[in-house]
């Protein structure tokens, strides 16, 4: 191995690769110092304006995966240099790199690693055909034949490859499919959460590198996304400078190497290893020192703006008058007549798979909340909810739970505009949504345990299970509620990366002479600050922004997929759950619902906690030790055995018909409908067939629209009944003739009738939606239009001001609303449980008077 890199990369190349970075680097560095300023301005004159923050329905905690480690264990991996397959263990912790080890007990011992794995730009693959397909591509021989097997032979029929266009390639395989879906969901995560690697809480740095590498793409004439755009600074430069090396290097060395095809290639991707890694280290040393460079001068360019700050903003206004003047005409042009036709069909792709994604994620959340609050009715000891809400609160980041969210963005198709927007490929939108999945995920869990937590120790009389229920309610409507606001703005954001580039791409050969004319107009303190073509991209973003913002508006009023229409968001919102902040709550280690930083450095000297589960594999020898269990960690199982389909029966009955934004006024007809098929069969089960022809009519009842539970009410009524005391009186005098199995039934069906009161009864103010309090104390939900600057990958800001007309604001209240799971979940088992206690007693004794015969129902 070390004899084919040294003879093909002798030391003339290696300063040849050295001197490509550097130049590189060096005019990469000229944008860089030049965005660095703007985006100091920009920073500095949002802190001074300020601006209107997104108020969330939802809590955000900063480090969820604080103690925590994602998945580790065994499986094999193909060493290069000893081309053999060896046992590994593998182990993934908070940071999504991978850990490689010989042995579990070596981890455990705390040796060092063999290597670590940062997934940034990888693919995770699970065939060797996709591989092979991958391998052909990037390296083929128009006059040898394509190769149609590897140059390595997996030991088993479940390989896991992970594969980099310029770094070195990984190859591992295991036992079963089970196994080979896990690791790939889990590999998939570590990819999609290390492409995503820029952080957004620098307001200075990651603004001024994103825009400085789309001005140097653009100078190169690349417009749109870019798929290499993963990693932290040093990837993502090391890449850039990758994407012109790369192929001149193929070239210059490919021709040289010798043997057949699968040799060939299999040489080339240890050079190319070899090269991606001398790059990668020069664009690491070399980006520190540029934002070295640029963090010390910072102090002077900030007093420099506050001192003159209103001067720049009046400058830069006169500017952008006379640049629109110049350039607006053209752009009006070419929206009306290459943009706003094709936006609503963007839109349209976007839409469908991302809502669907969402809409899973609500879903799976709302499966593990019924779950929870099952549990709490068989066993109501806090005790027991500790261990459930401890592994309910790392649900977003398990990848195998996750991944049926994360397939349903898979679909995003967006064939046609690769070409004409320069549209690299989907994968750019399709890692930012399932990112988005997973936050609004967390959000929610996270939100979840508060609530819990503050009205267990608000009311430690109240009923376990009633208290779990009202915080899934207002649980899932506030992630109703910012699931459509964070989709609505990621439908924004995407429209303007697939947009903006190409706009430039059409608008830039006509305007580029004539911008840097404008420059006289500038003063020479604020040229710094000032930049010509910074305000030729921003008028032309505001140019678009108004038909997107408009399409996005329309599609939230037709509702086809869920997105709530635009309203204001009080500042006040949900007084008391912001008022929580991101207390971190320990469940495992307190019971009673203690905060979890009142433990100090005790979780830390605890062992850390796995979310993902381990594989138990039925007669695996003990040396595959992916098959052990990790004594002390508790993950999340991927499954309920024995109750799969006594599940999803329960999940049916009780999830939404639709989840649709709950709007002011009556239930929906699709609401009295379900409790409608549920009730009437067992009131025509049970009833003594005395019937009230005004309210039964061949087993179905009437039901005005409007007022379910009054209806239910009347109808239960119509169904004989005796009064308490009568019913004592006949318990008395047959006392003597019942035995002791008889009175605990009938002890049982009247805690169930009971119980199918209370549900009838219940006041529906108990299930009010939660949102912000006005002036007026009413509730309403609400939101807004208004955002932060943010910057995502492709370097364009969101339009901090949106000059659209929005539509009257919606509150919701939920005044006539009754929860109706709640009612339908209570109603069925209440009278399933006399029914099954009647069939009981009836099979033992075909003669014994049922509680229908009483008249107790």
């Amino acid at each position: 191995m070390g004899d084919v890199i040294s003879s093909n990369l002798d030391e003339g190349k290696r300063e040849m690769i050295t001197a490509r970075t550097s130049a590189v680097m060096a005019e990469f560095g000229r944008f860089y110092e030049q965005q660095y300023a703007v985006a100091l301005f920009n920073s500095v004159r949002f802190e001074i304006e300020g601006g209107g923050n997104v108020q969330t329905q939802l809590l955000h905690r900063k480090d969820p995966l604080k103690n925590k480690s994602i998945f580790s264990g065994g499986l094999f991996q193909y060493l290069e240099e000893s081309k053999k397959w060896r046992s590994r263990f593998l182990y993934v912790g908070d940071s999504y790199n991978i850990a490689l080890y010989e042995s579990k007990a070596a981890h455990d011992r705390g040796l060092h690693s063999k290597g670590v794995i940062n997934c940034a730009g990888y693919r995770a693959l699970t065939s060797m055909e996709e591989y092979l397909e991958l391998l052909n591509n990037s390296l083929s021989d128009p006059k040898a034949k394509v190769a149609s097997a590897p140059f390595l032979k997996c030991p088993t029929q479940f390989p896991l490859i992970l594969w980099h266009p310029y770094a070195r390639h990984y190859y591992f395989c295991v036992m079963t499919e089970k196994e080979q879906t896990k690791w790939h969901a889990v590999f998939q995560d570590c990819v999609r959460h290390t492409n995503n690697g820029l952080s957004e809480e620098s307001k200075v740095s990651t603004p001024a590198f994103t825009d400085a590498l789309r001005l140097y793409r653009q100078a190169k004439g690349h417009y749109g996304t870019w798929d290499l755009m993963c990693g932290n600074q040093a990837q993502i430069l090391a890449n850039l400078v990758m994407e012109t090396l790369h192929p001149e290097l193929r070239n210059l060395i490919v021709p040289r190497l010798k043997g057949k095809l699968q040799q060939r290639q299999k040489d080339w991707m240890l050079i190319s290893d070899a090269v991606y890694r001398q790059v990668l280290s020069q664009t690491r040393t070399q980006h520190e020192a540029l934002v070295q460079v640029c963090e010390v001068e910072r102090p002077r360019l900030d007093a420099a703006l506050r001192t003159d700050m209103d001067q720049i903003i009046t400058s830069k206004e006169h500017v952008s008058g006379k640049i629109r003047a110049l350039v607006s005409p053209r752009v009006e042009q070419l929206v009306r007549s290459k943009v706003q036709p094709y936006i609503h069909s963007i839109l349209e792709a976007l839409m469908e798979p991302t809502s669907r994604g969402f809409s899973e994620v609500r879903d799976i959340l709302f499966r593990e909340l019924v779950e929870i609050s099952k549990n709490s009715v068989n066993d109501g000891s806090r005790e027991k909810l500790g261990e459930h809400m401890d592994k309910l609160s790392m649900l977003a980041f398990h990848p195998v739970k996750m991944q049926s969210c994360y397939e349903k963005m898979e679909t995003l198709n967006l064939e046609g505009l690769q070409q004409r927007c320069d549209v690299s490929s989907p994968s750019v939108f399709i890692q930012r949504a399932q990112i988005l999945m997973r936050q609004q995920m967390d959000d929610a869990v996270h939100t979840f345990e508060q609530l819990v937590h503050q009205s267990l120790e608000g009311n430690s009389g109240e009923d376990l299970c009633k208290t779990v229920q009202r915080c899934q309610d207002r649980v899932l409507k506030k992630y109703d509620y910012d699931s459509s606001t964070v989709r609505k703005k990621f439908f924004r954001e995407a429209l303007l990366q697939i947009i903006i580039p190409y706009m430039l791409k059409q608008l830039s050969p006509s305007c580029s002479t004539e911008l840097p004319n404008f420059k006289e107009l500038i003063f020479e303190d604020f040229s710094r600050f000032i930049l010509v073509e910074n305000i030729f991209e921003e008028l032309v973003l505001q140019s678009v922004s108004k038909d997107i913002m408009m399409a996005v508006k329309e599609a939230a009023v037709q509702r086809r997929h869920n997105l709530y229409r635009d309203s204001m968001v009080l500042t006040n919102s949900d007084l008391n759950l912001h008022l929580l902040g991101e207390n971190t709550i320990d469940w495992a280690g307190h019971s009673e619902g203690v905060k979890g930083e009142r433990q100090g450095g005790e979780i830390a000297n605890r062992k850390r906690k796995q979310i993902v589960s381990m594989i138990q594999l039925d007669g695996m020898p003990f040396l595959y030790e992916s098959c052990q269990e990790v004594p002390g960690v508790d993950g999340i199982p991927e499954e309920n055995e024995g109750q799969v389909g006594q599940d999803l029966a329960t999940e049916k009955s009780l999830r939404p018909v639709e989840h649709v934004p709950i709007e002011k006024g009556p239930a929906s007809p699709d609401s009295i409908n379900q409790i409608r098929d549920l009730i009437n069969p067992v009131l025509e089960f049970v009833n003594t067939g005395e019937k009230d022809d005004s309210q039964l009519t061949n087993g179905m009842f009437p039901l005005e629209e409007g007022d379910e539970v009054k209806h239910i009410t009347s109808v239960m009524e119509t169904v004989p009944r005796e009064s308490p005391e009568k019913v004592d009186t006949q318990l008395d005098t047959t006392s003597s003739e019942q035995t002791l199995e008889e009175q605990q039934r009938v002890s049982a069906i009247e805690s169930a009738i009971h119980q199918i009161e209370i549900a009838i009864q219940e006041d529906p103010s108990d299930h009010l939606s939660d949102g912000a309090v006005d002036s007026d104390g009413e509730l309403a939900q609400t939101s807004t239009n208004s955002s932060p600057h943010r910057h995502d990958d492709s370097g364009f800001q969101s339009p901090a001001n949106e000059n659209v007309e929005e539509a009257e604001p919606q509150p919701i209240t939920d005044d006539e609303v009754v929860d109706t799971d709640l009612v339908m979940l209570t109603l069925v088992e209440g009278v399933k449980t006399c029914i099954d206690l009647d069939v009981q007693a009836s099979e033992k004794n075909p003669e014994i008077e049922t509680t229908a015969d009483r008249g107790l129902l």
